[in-house]
């Protein structure tokens, strides 16, 4: 095991893969001497040269419209668009294109990319480089979507976007870049679709992902403290998200809260509530709840930055208001 952050635990994992297969290769913005926004391909190009890591203009739509063609044409490439909110501008060519060609010519073209981009907050960048819209991805068919929250995973996850068939939209946030971790620079690509389970219990079960694992981590050892034992897990796959693994806590706990960054309404974790709603409603104990961002952009200001931020102590007050309803 080694320590790591979790940039340098993607870029272990891109550099692993690159070296295994010769048709993966990255492109993006600053990519060579700058090694990316948070140092996540550091030292690549100078390893692998300037035809497999590739840096591009500034143009989204253009990095992920050669993506598209480069992966119909049998390569692998994993294209850098920095944050969440700029991927917006490569949206026809990822919805339009990249999530729909499998489809359309019947298997008999795929497009095995993978689309890195970051969300969630990051103290003062304010509303254009602050969104987490994994919902909005989610909801095209044809993309498989991803949200690590530790450096392991993030090495794991990232090994399995890429070795995927399908389109991958890999979201990584930003407040964790620096977040360091242990990671078995050894380990094989992690089962997309699969949740991990943090901490077992019988009172509540919260599901949450990305940077919300950790402040979940905290509250379910507060809450243990205070008697109430929350079965917690980190779906680190938002698409496909394993079903199987929250109705089966749901089933056993009887109350549900989903806690997520991004912005509550229309939120991913409204998809979750109703799917367990539809299969288990006679057997809720309280209506299942969500902790999430209000439906606002992202202030400048730090203390109102802050406002939007879901905390520990909301995850606590929520957990025991669930078991007081029921």
């Amino acid at each position: 095991m080694s320590e790591m952050t979790y940039a340098d635990a993607a870029r272990l994992a891109l550099q692993q893969e690159m070296i295994r297969d010769p048709s993966v290769w990255a492109l993006g913005e600053d990519l060579g001497p700058e090694g990316g926004v948070a140092g996540q391909y550091r030292g690549l190009q100078q390893m692998f040269g300037s035809r497999r890591v590739v840096d591009t203009p500034i143009s989204e739509n253009a990095i992920m419209g050669a993506a598209v063609g480069a992966a119909i044409c049998g390569t692998r490439p994993v294209a850098e668009l920095r944050f969440a909110d700029f991927a917006l501008c490569a949206a026809d060519e990822v919805i339009n294109q990249a999530a729909k060609i499998r489809y359309m010519f019947d298997g008999q073209a795929r497009v095995p990319l993978v689309a890195r981009m970051a969300i969630g907050f990051r103290t003062g960048i304010a509303a254009q480089h602050s969104q987490s819209n994994e919902a909005f991805w989610v909801h095209v068919p044809g993309l498989v979507v991803v949200a690590p929250a530790t450096p392991a995973d993030n090495h794991a996850l990232l090994k399995a976007a890429i070795r995927c068939d399908d389109p991958v939209v890999y979201m990584e946030s930003k407040e964790l870049w620096q977040f360091r971790g242990e990671v078995d620079p050894d380990a094989p690509p992690a089962e997309l679709g699969r949740a991990e389970r943090l901490v077992s219990g019988s009172d509540v079960t919260i599901v949450t992902w990305s940077r919300m694992r950790h402040v979940c981590e905290a509250a379910a050892a507060t809450l243990a403290g205070e008697g109430v034992r929350a079965d917690l897990f980190d779906l680190r796959t938002l698409w496909p998200w394993d079903q199987e693994a929250v109705l089966g806590s749901v089933r056993r706990t009887g109350r549900l809260l989903v806690v997520h960054e991004a912005v509550r309404t229309g939120g991913f974790g409204a998809e979750i509530v109703a799917e367990v709603t539809e299969a288990l409603f006679a057997e809720l104990k309280a209506p299942p709840m969500r902790l999430a961002g209000p439906r606002a952009p992202t202030p400048f200001s730090k203390p109102l930055e802050d406002l939007h931020r879901v905390t520990e102590p909301m995850v606590v007050g929520a957990a025991h208001e669930l078991v007081r309803r029921g």
